[in-house]
């Protein structure tokens, strides 16, 4: 019995030991969790801050992007648009009236110049042979070339371009080779800026008288030529009359490019009352003027016009005197 005893008792203590230890792994167990929950916590917001991190740079590198391609585009060149988009028609510009002063044998008689281009450039001639009999004869000789320039983020805007042609016109106009006598003076009233040129040239035909007047109204060039000579004993025109003559042809042909391009055409110097520049007309007026009508303008174009035409009024009278016989 007293074996028996013992036993129990110890089976009994056996069992709260046994029962300690479950209660103390079930602590330990349950602190375990209970840590283990606010680790998970922690590590689930850390990856979810890393994450919007990344979409924080993404969206600042997108933004960034975008300034930059605002700024790339704000960066981009722009060109004032040309004022004036077309030219009148070459043998129109000087009326029935003053040609008939100035080339009486020949004022309906004009002769277009070749243009692949009417938009950008013009011109046209006349030219006339009054015979006098035994008191010989007198040729005169008139040329209008228009050049017009168009904007262009390559080449400038047209009227910066048209200033740049207009003041070569001028100095290609001073040196004309065996020229004599050289005078150069504004002419007033006529476009932006105009000046007239005059010198004597003499030819196996005679001695010729030239006038040039170049000039300029916005985006447009006028040169226009004018020359006169005796010949066959006739006496030489007086060098003034033939100037106010082509002053007064010019102040036409730059009002005939303004009424072209609705401007009353008053020929006026005074720009307070310029029209605002209208949009530049897409594609070409200007290869020279159309592809931009600039870049041929200061090309080929320039042949047209101005130290050419001053050749080419010098050579006109072989041609006259020769008919003339």
């Amino acid at each position: 019995m007293q074996r028996r005893a013992q036993r129990d008792g110890q089976f009994d203590e056996r069992e709260q030991r046994a029962e300690r230890v479950r209660r103390t792994g079930g602590a330990s167990r349950l602190l375990a969790a209970v840590v283990a929950v606010p680790v998970m916590l922690i590590a689930a917001g850390c990856s979810s801050d890393s994450g919007s991190g990344d979409d924080t740079k993404d969206s600042a590198a997108s933004t960034g992007s975008g300034a930059d391609a605002g700024s790339a585009a704000s960066a981009a060149p722009t060109v004032q648009a040309a004022a004036y988009k077309k030219l009148p028609e070459a043998c129109a510009v000087v009326s029935k009236k003053t040609l008939t002063e100035l080339v009486p044998k020949g004022a309906a008689k004009g002769k277009e110049g070749t243009s692949s281009d009417t938009a950008a450039r013009a011109s046209c001639s006349w030219s006339s042979l009054a015979n006098n009999g035994v008191k010989g004869s007198q040729f005169r000789w008139l040329n209008v070339s228009l050049l017009r320039f168009e904007s262009d983020a390559t080449t400038g805007d047209g009227e910066t371009q048209a200033k740049a042609y207009y003041a070569k016109q001028v100095k290609d106009s001073q040196a004309v080779s065996g020229a004599k006598n050289v005078k150069s003076e504004p002419a007033a009233a006529t476009g932006d800026e105009a000046t007239s040129v005059h010198y004597d040239l003499k030819k196996s035909e005679g001695a010729f008288k030239q006038q040039t007047v170049v000039a300029r109204v916005e985006n447009v060039v006028v040169t226009l030529d004018y020359n006169g000579a005796g010949l066959a004993g006739d006496k030489s025109p007086s060098a003034d009359t033939l100037t106010k003559a082509a002053e007064k042809a010019a102040k036409e042909a730059v009002a005939a490019v303004q009424s072209a391009n609705g401007e009353g055409g008053g020929g006026s110097s005074d720009t307070s009352g310029k029209s605002p520049a209208s949009p530049s007309p897409s594609g070409s007026a200007s290869s020279a003027p159309s592809a931009s009508p600039s870049r041929t303008a200061s090309g080929s174009a320039s042949a047209t016009p101005g130290a050419t035409a001053s050749k080419a009024a010098a050579a006109a009278p072989k041609a006259s005197a020769s008919a003339k016989s």
